[in-house]
């Protein structure tokens, strides 16, 4: 059914149904900014994860955009490709946040042909390119699972705590927590006040409290991100972002990078200095990141989740500003059942089934494939 044939550009193939003239596929790589942006843009709905300055940001796999095309209906997928050492076959991960497909038509309203012709299109390419499964986590206030339950795979990862900033502010505040709302009238009184970045000095600042916390809290390497990180989401043209402080005099006692793309604010990476812990003062920039949010005339500032997607200590404290919650997905398909039982009995850590790891056979257990 299927006829082949290679782009010259990338080293991926691009497939067109004998059946159907007007149904294809191609694959775009990071050297293509403009046809990557064409198609994220043109989505019903997307976020700065989905964007081609995000993905180039990312050094060690190699970002590709899956476009599924039938007529005018488009179904684009970002994902990084990565060698499986020893072995001649790849597996297909996401980036730091919440990715997952976007479409220029609702998930809901796409016609069910078109569904079954992406999953066929989809298995075909994971087939030729020699993929052994893939790992994304999913947008929570895109509803990707819709288009992906016809694959199975799809796993519950908790929730996440999102802020309506189409409600009226009053109404807002009310579902804070009674002591959160005295916590950030405490701090007002106590002349804590908000500003965005501006130096390098201050950047610098935040980005040693933000690894800071990172040490005291004991995360992985993959949660750390060094001054050109920062730096250049800062640069982004792709979408908009800023970085925080809340200050007391001098002093940043709380941070956070924050972005702003299609009505939706995410509270990116957010840190607290060590030496106002007691204090509190995420509380207070929270609120103001409503505030600021409102004035831009963004939709939803989305909080995310505890670590790892698990209701613990960092969930409960989101959780005490909306009682609004996100069901938080991730997709773990397997494409070759039989080489990837292969690679898990080749591993010789990975004798443990049940741990939620995935996939199995990726001998580094890093919470980023965890969750």
């Amino acid at each position: 059914m299927i006829n082949t044939t290679t782009l010259n550009t990338s080293g991926f193939i691009k497939t067109s149904f004998s059946d159907t003239k007007d149904m294809t596929y191609l694959l775009i790589t990071i050297k293509e900014r403009e046809l990557w942006n064409k198609y994220i843009h043109a989505s019903k709905i997307c976020d700065f994860y989905h964007s081609w300055y995000y993905h180039s940001l990312e050094k060690n796999e190699e970002p590709f955009l899956f476009v599924y095309c039938q007529g005018d209906c488009f179904i684009a997928f970002p994902l990084l490709k990565r060698k499986i050492n020893n072995s001649e076959y790849y597996d297909c991960t996401s980036v730091y946040g919440y990715a997952g497909p976007v479409s220029n038509v609702e998930f809901s309203l796409l016609d069910v042909q078109m569904v079954e012709n992406f999953r066929e299109a989809f298995l075909s390419f994971l087939k030729k390119e020699k993929f052994v499964s893939v790992f994304s986590r999913l947008h929570p206030i895109i509803n990707q699972d819709l288009l992906l339950s016809c694959f199975g795979g799809l796993h519950d990862n908790g929730k996440t705590v999102v802020i309506d900033l189409q409600i009226p502010l009053e109404e807002q505040r009310k579902r804070y927590r009674r002591q959160y709302r005295q916590k950030i009238r405490q701090l007002r009184e106590k002349g804590y006040c908000i500003k965005e970045a501006s130096t390098k000095e201050e950047i610098e600042r935040f980005v040693k409290i933000y690894n800071e916390n990172m040490a005291r809290v004991k995360a992985g390497l993959f949660y750390h991100f060094d001054e050109y990180y920062f730096f250049n989401m800062l640069n982004a043209v792709d979408f908009e972002s800023g970085i925080l402080l809340l200050c007391d005099g001098d002093e940043i006692t709380s941070g956070a990078c924050v972005t702003y793309s299609n009505n939706i604010m995410q509270l990116h990476l957010a840190a607290t200095n060590n030496a106002y812990l007691q204090e509190g003062p995420m509380k207070l920039l929270i609120d103001e990141a409503a505030i600021l949010g409102r004035r831009k005339g963004i939709h939803y500032l989305h909080l995310g989740g505890g670590v790892g997607g698990h209701q613990d200590s960092l969930f409960e404290f989101k959780s005490g500003f909306s009682n609004t919650l996100l069901d938080f997905k991730t997709w773990r398909f397997i494409a070759n059942i039989e080489v990837y039982n292969q690679l898990v009995e080749q591993c010789s850590t990975c004798r443990e089934f049940n741990t939620g790891f995935f996939p199995l056979y990726r001998e580094q257990k890093s919470i980023d494939q965890i969750i």
